[in-house]
């Protein structure tokens, strides 16, 4: 993990609750990326540690990312809450330049590279799928539907395929802003998101006969943003009592842990329902860390600053840890490939997929951010970014 020496000090004005459910998230989304590969419960690690375990570890990159929608609607709508008002005054060229100015830098620099790569015909980052090109692959991820044009030509290589999810949010924050205009009054606004967050299990149910589409489709990712959605609406309207916001942290707390750990249990009782309890736990935990805030109790959790960076830099991560995942799996295998010490290999790989994201920030998200923002003279940091990533 990340010394001490490398982290910075907690920025002000960040919640570390937030931070720290966006690092458990982004870290098993690494995990689960190695795991396909490399599963733990195959290696030593199965002779000492329970093999539902490993396979919570190895196996929740999916359901994290709907923890990352369910942030990212709860801090995209507090934050519009914060700077105007209310939803339905949201200044949208303000809002598209923020999303604008935090995102496509590091989009467009990742495409740049994996272009190259393919064009170079390196292993692992060629495209050749059945009704694949480069052309249509670059045109899927700058116009927001790669994660339609995996369903219907099949999986991209992995740098490529991440960009899913940042289709779905980004197709969902183009008409927020609208509706929120359009609608122009709360009381028609959250009856409307409600529907839709209540929705997912449904959504998702729908789907039949194509499995890459179940997983991908649009309305199940925007129902985890619009759950995200309501409960920032709540937090800004709702003077909880003490006791209510303990009660949130450890519902949503117990629920996440339960998912997690025990998908094999909750499934059969559930199934796509599951979807829902996640997404509902999820903001629970984020309400209580914000109403925290609030009432001045927050305080982070000591020993854990290392997940809460994780937390800060989860899109430079999310975008780039596949280069580490891909390179430390071919060496794995080049060096004999003996699964049972599989599990040592989690230990390079790990910090490095923090550090590139480090050097990302560094050379690439702020000071593209910093010179967009001034030359459009918009101020303050990005409030979020895809994948419920917030820097400010």
């Amino acid at each position: 993990m990340p010394s001490s020496k490398l982290l910075r000090p907690e920025p002000a004005g960040r919640n570390p609750g937030i931070d720290l459910l966006r690092g458990i998230a982004i870290l098993l989304v690494v995990l689960h990326h190695l795991g396909l590969r490399i599963p733990l419960k195959k290696t030593a690690l199965a002779d000492v540690f329970p093999t539902r375990l490993l396979s919570a570890l190895n196996f929740n990159g999916y359901e994290a990312v709907f923890v990352f929608f369910v942030i990212s609607g709860f801090l995209i709508a507090g934050n519009a809450l914060r700077r105007w008002g209310s939803l339905d005054q949201i200044d949208m060229k303000a809002f598209y330049a923020r999303r604008f100015a935090r995102i496509v830098p590091c989009l467009l620099a990742l495409i740049g590279v994996l272009s190259v790569l393919h064009l170079l015909g390196v292993q692992d980052y060629t495209i050749k799928g059945e009704g694949q090109s480069l052309p249509r692959a670059i045109l899927a991820a700058l116009g927001l539907h790669l994660n339609w044009y995996e369903g219907q030509t099949g999986y991209l290589p992995g740098n490529w395929d991440v960009l899913w999810s940042l289709s779905i949010e980004e197709m969902f924050y183009l008409g927020f802003p609208l509706a929120c205009l359009l609608l122009r009054r709360s009381w028609l606004l959250m009856p409307v998101l409600l529907l839709f967050a209540m929705s997912l299990p449904w959504t998702l149910a729908a789907i039949e006969g194509n499995e890459i589409w179940k997983e991908k489709a649009y309305l199940p990712g925007m129902a985890a943003i619009a759950m995200g959605v309501l409960g920032a609406v709540l937090v800004a309207h709702w003077r909880a009592p003490r006791w209510a916001v303990h009660v949130l942290q450890w519902v949503g707390t117990c629920g996440l842990v339960g998912i997690f750990i025990g998908m094999p249990w909750f499934w059969p009782l559930l199934q796509d329902g599951v979807m829902l309890l996640l997404t509902f736990s999820a903001v629970c935990v984020l309400i209580a860390c914000q109403l925290r805030v609030r009432e001045g109790i927050s305080h982070p959790l000591p020993g854990f600053g290392w997940l809460r960076r994780w937390g800060r830099l989860s899109y430079e991560i999310y975008l780039t840890h596949m280069f580490v995942v891909y390179a430390v799996v071919r060496l794995f295998h080049a060096l004999g490939g003996d699964m049972r010490m599989g599990w040592l290999w989690y230990l390079p790989a790990v910090p490095l997929c923090w550090l590139l994201g480090v050097a990302v920030e560094r050379f690439v998200s702020v000071p593209c951010e910093r010179w967009l923002r001034a030359r459009w003279a918009v101020s303050g940091r990005s409030e979020a970014a895809p994948i419920g990533v917030l820097m400010d």
